[in-house]
């Protein structure tokens, strides 16, 4: 059988796909298309011939898919020579319910369809990818792998809120955690550029890109993480503004007279980097940091500040720790990041190699050689992830 998996992540106006290999994670294809039910939908489809773009109207999911397949069947590679194996979707949140992939079967679709309480803006558009797949593929087994689902070995005190009991019992009010596939991934990659089990490691993973979210990873377990009941809160984000004291929500309300729906919306789309200086690229707020400007400089020391406060709590937790993970967009690149976030914690075992943190080796190794705690620069993939694990699971099944 094929290890190739067409991997889908359904958004309320997009659908991303990657056609990846499970064993190599090599992409043999992937593909955007955005703005999905508008006058004029933009897609893009990267393959054997290149890169190839185009904009016509899409009216839905199932019609964006669609156009994915005759991408595929246009520009290649051809999906019928590849056999795949299976399809993998990313559902954002699988509740306290699905620790693990679940093959997708009419029960699982009615769970997630319950859990769209917990995440109105993802699950959604998640389970319209499910549906859709699920008819243009009847005889392929369809996989859900979850964002939480990494997540769930964090022990009660760490999920539980101070808050009515009956909260949780009844409304399922706790600590989920999200970028579960990005999070499972690097540490299984940072155990082996330690050249150690992931079972005998303690790692922070620091997920940075428009999303931000630290882990603390205790022998392959996730026992702490930044991200909670949904993807608000924790580290400062592109767009969303991370922990703050719950009372402003009622000042806004009362002070402004903001419907729950508008303070939501402002904490979400309207704060983070994208509040405190008009911007959330991280390229154009570098840009302006170096000309200058305060706003900018502000922004990135309030980022830089609450990664490092997650840092130490971490450790906190972890008791000892054998290394710090960077990855995504913004922990990939940025070296200003790096440097500013663990700046002062030498007394830590901390020490960040200014050389090799400017430059990467392919190692991704940027500590100094005396630092107690590795620092690493890990990209990471979570179309693999999504992928192996599907693999892994339809194997299960067949054996």
């Amino acid at each position: 059988m094929s290890d190739h998996v067409l991997v889908i992540n359904a958004g309320s106006s997009s659908l991303k796909y990657s056609l990846i290999h499970a064993g190599s994670g090599e992409a043999a294809a992937d593909g955007l298309i955005e703005r999905i039910g508008e006058s004029e939908s933009h897609q893009k489809h990267r393959g054997p011939d290149g890169e190839t773009e185009s904009s016509d109207p899409i009216a839905s999911h199932e019609d964006a898919l669609r156009a994915a397949l005759d991408a595929f069947e246009k520009h290649g590679p051809s999906l019928d020579d590849l056999e795949l194996a299976a399809v993998g979707h990313r559902v954002v949140h699988g509740g306290s319910k699905f620790s693990a992939p679940v093959l997708i079967d009419d029960a699982l679709v009615a769970e997630v369809t319950e859990l769209v309480p917990l995440a109105p803006l993802h699950n959604p558009a998640n389970l319209e990818g499910i549906k859709v797949a699920r008819r243009l593929f009847p005889d392929l087994p369809q996989v859900a792998v979850f964002d939480t689902a990494f997540h769930q070995t964090l022990p009660p005190h760490a999920y539980t809120y101070a808050v009515p009991a009956e909260w949780l019992e009844e409304h399922g009010i706790r600590r989920y955690g999200f970028h579960g596939t990005s999070h499972s991934f690097v540490a299984e990659q940072a155990a082996q550029r330690l050249n150690r089990e992931l079972a005998d490691v303690n790692l922070i993973v620091l997920h940075l890109g428009n999303g931000c979210s630290a882990s603390a990873v205790q022998g392959g377990r996730s026992v702490e993480t930044s991200m909670g009941m949904t993807p608000l809160e924790g580290l400062v984000m592109g767009t969303r503004s991370g922990d703050l004291d719950p009372a402003i929500h009622g000042h806004l309300a009362r002070e402004l007279g903001w419907s729950i729906d508008e303070i939501d919306k402002a904490l979400n789309a309207k704060s983070g980097l994208k509040g405190l200086a008009g911007e959330n690229d991280f390229r154009e707020l570098s840009r302006r940091r170096d000309a200058g400007d305060e706003k900018a400089q502000l922004a990135f020391d309030v980022y830089c500040h609450r990664i490092k406060k997650y840092v130490g709590a971490y450790y906190a937790v972890l008791g000892t720790v054998d290394a710090i993970v960077f990855t995504a967009g913004v922990g990939q690149h940025s070296a200003d990041v790096r440097s500013a976030a663990l700046q002062g914690l030498e007394r830590l075992g901390i020490r960040l190699d200014p050389v090799r943190n400017a430059d990467p080796a392919e190692d991704g190794v940027v500590s100094t050689g005396d630092s107690d705690v590795a620092v690493l620069v890990i990209p990471t993939n979570e179309e693999w992830e999504i992928a192996r694990q599907a693999v892994a699971l339809v194997d299960q099944r067949e054996e």
